[in-house]
């Protein structure tokens, strides 16, 4: 094999002039390699478990570390995105800002997560700059990142090991299929449709409850995706195949109707596009084909789509002409029918796969399971930590003046622990906080109040160890909360399936 020199840079203590031959063949397969590994896993393919790519999750994470919640004022896309770049994702803020803007977009995101405000663009225009964007998180993704300080995700550093982000959210609700994902990587993509959030929540509950459920079993609750853009699925056979194999195909036409457009004239009205097709495109292609005279019939078309009242497309007809001829030649002519394919290709434990529908809602249990069981480790430790200084305060706050003359009349901390420890059975944990706490604090101390709270903490361990005792427990808990995340987010059904 033929072998190519390469000049490399000496090491320390080195012949400057010395040069070192590598086989090219091994470099190219070793640095593609490490190419592939990084846009696969840190760039284009989301995590199966809360739906995100990594530039999505920091952009969530860091919104939330900064305060941006939903309750607080909007402020510049530039400082949140400047964050972002700085903490987290060192890859250029222009690939940042769009993902924010598509998290921002009614038209991209069946939830979105961004509450933006400003120019966020169209599916025919992009946006503003992000100097003149302002955002903040919705509260959908309040759901995503909520309980994320509770261990119960790991976090990992951060590029340049300053600090640490999580590897995962926490993800109240299937993200992956609500929103769907769109990527490419090294040697493979990822296409994958929006969901209905009612529906999947429905459908992840029944397999909680019925873990060989069968896929038809399923479909009764999903019965296909939901689109932002609303539409009518037709040709629906590939939704099937998509759903038990990861992969397929099927159609989505736009909804039109027939109305008088003048008093003497019909005209076909288009109020709703397959999913990522802009209404300008569609009066380009039209017009395109009128001119070139491959469909007859059509006088006249004006778009009248706007922010607020969505899409709206009049094609005006000439007398003579059946509407019903004239919208079938649209369908076949223009994207007014457009092929939408998936392909769910996500990260599961660190590798890609291609996922059906049963697999994906499993993944997310599996998440949620181990989610609530850490969070109730948690919530259980912390509870059971602050029991034991509670109680120590009752045995201290019983004879109150006797912990103070013990103190003032120690000649340290040392002494006075040492004393409190035998005069009063307390451990040195108990101690310690009765002599860090300010003394004003400890005579305005309740006894009721303290006992009030003894009587509480114990009911929230008593509580926890119960929802960890089984696994079904936790099951249940999960169904629990998908329940209020469903009545909470869960709209009704825009795209239409024939």
């Amino acid at each position: 094999m033929a072998r190519t020199p390469k000049a490399v840079l000496p090491k320390a203590g080195e012949n400057p002039g010395r040069i070192i031959d590598i086989d090219v063949s091994q470099e190219m397969s070793e640095s593609f390699l490490e190419y592939a590994y990084s846009v696969i896993y840190s760039r284009a393919l989301p995590d199966a478990r809360d739906g995100l790519k990594p530039v999505q999750r920091r952009i969530l994470h860091q919104m939330n570390d900064m305060g941006l919640r939903p309750d607080k004022g909007h402020v510049k896309c530039a400082r949140a995105v400047g964050e972002v770049m700085g903490k987290l994702h060192p890859h250029g803020d222009g690939a940042i800002y769009d993902a924010m803007v598509r998290m921002a977009q009614s038209f991209s995101m069946r939830l979105p997560l961004i509450d933006g405000h400003g120019n966020f663009g169209s599916l025919d225009a992009g946006p503003a700059a992000m100097r003149y964007t302002e955002s903040r998180l919705a509260q959908s993704a309040m759901a995503m990142v909520d309980e994320s300080d509770e261990d119960t995700v790991d976090f990992s550093s951060n590029y340049d090991g300053q600090l640490l982000e999580p590897q995962v959210l926490p993800a109240a609700f299937p993200n992956l299929l609500v929103n769907g994902a769109t990527g490419i990587a090294v040697g493979m993509a990822t296409n994958m449709a929006p969901h209905n959030l009612g529906e999947v929540i429905a459908a992840t509950k029944h397999l909680i409850e019925n873990p060989k459920a069968t896929l038809k079993a399923l479909m009764k609750f999903v019965p296909g995706p939901d689109f932002p853009t609303g539409g009518e699925i037709v040709a629906k056979e590939g939704i099937t195949e998509a759903y038990e194999t990861g992969r397929g195909a099927f159609r989505v036409r736009a909804t039109v109707a027939v109305e008088k457009v003048t008093a003497r004239k019909q005209g076909l009205v288009i109020t709703e596009l397959p999913y990522n097709i802009g209404p300008e495109k569609i009066v380009e292609k039209i017009a395109d084909l009128v001119k070139a005279k491959k469909i007859q019939g059509i006088s006249d078309i004006v778009d009248l789509s706007d922010g607020q009242q969505g899409t709206k497309v009049v094609v005006e007809l000439k007398n003579g002409f059946e509407p019903e001829d004239v919208l079938e030649k649209l369908y076949k002519l223009t994207p007014m029918e457009d092929q939408f394919s998936i392909n769910a290709v996500a990260l599961v434990g660190g590798k890609p796969l291609t996922l059906g529908l049963k697999q994906l809602l499993q993944v997310f249990i599996d998440h949620r399971i181990e989610v609530i069981r850490r969070r109730s480790e948690f919530r259980k430790s912390k509870a059971e930590t602050r029991l034991k200084l509670v109680d120590g305060l009752l045995k201290a706050i019983v004879d109150i003046d006797k912990v103070i003359k013990i103190i003032r009349g120690s000649e340290d901390a040392t002494e006075a622990k040492a004393a409190l420890i035998k005069a009063f059975k307390l451990t040195d944990e108990q101690t310690t906080y009765i002599l860090d706490m300010p003394l004003r604090r400890l005579t305005k101390m309740s006894k009721l109040e303290l006992e009030t709270e003894s009587k509480e903490l114990k009911a929230i361990v008593t509580k926890l160890k119960t929802l960890l005792s089984s696994e079904e427990n936790i099951k249940a808990q999960v169904s629990l909360e998908l329940d209020e995340a469903s009545k909470k987010f869960a709209t009704p059904r825009r795209t239409r399936i024939a």
